[in-house]
């Protein structure tokens, strides 16, 4: 098998999944991955964190691991459960589990919506209780 044909063959895969049984969670998993990323970027705000922005994963050598592991702590259920769906859905249409491509698609569906939306959310949400918390002193 040539290299076009084998990606060939994972587009296809890969684009079958929006028609196939289980569809709905190409909807519903990036849906919970932005829910989660929202309510731990307020969370994130209320406490004075700094913003979650996802290039520091890559940038910044010593955040990294505390990082990666309240990003894992946050989203790992979803994640877990994106692969999860997508092994079932593997085995319902291909009788056969293609882990890279599991992997991929659960990254897809959960990781990534989740790291753009957290910092945006915290950055967002510090602004609104700023202005909250401006027209809480003016009214005392």
């Amino acid at each position: 098998m040539s290299i076009t044909e084998l990606f060939t063959r994972v587009g296809d895969m890969l684009i079958g999944r929006e028609h196939g049984p289980l569809h709905f969670r190409l909807i519903m998993q990036p849906l919970v991955a932005i829910i989660l990323a929202l309510r731990v970027g307020i969370r994130d705000a209320r406490e004075g964190r700094p913003p979650y922005f996802f290039w520091a994963v890559f940038t910044d050598k010593a955040r990294r691991p505390e990082l990666l592991r309240l990003a894992w702590k946050d989203v790992g259920k979803v994640f877990c459960v994106a692969l999860g769906l997508d092994v079932i859905y593997e085995l319902i249409v291909w009788h056969r589990v293609y882990p890279v491509q599991a992997i991929l698609v659960a990254v897809v569906l959960a990781i990534i919506p989740y790291l753009l939306v957290r910092g945006p959310a915290t950055r967002l949400a510090r602004r609104c209780l700023k202005k909250g918390g401006n027209n809480h002193d003016r009214q005392n």
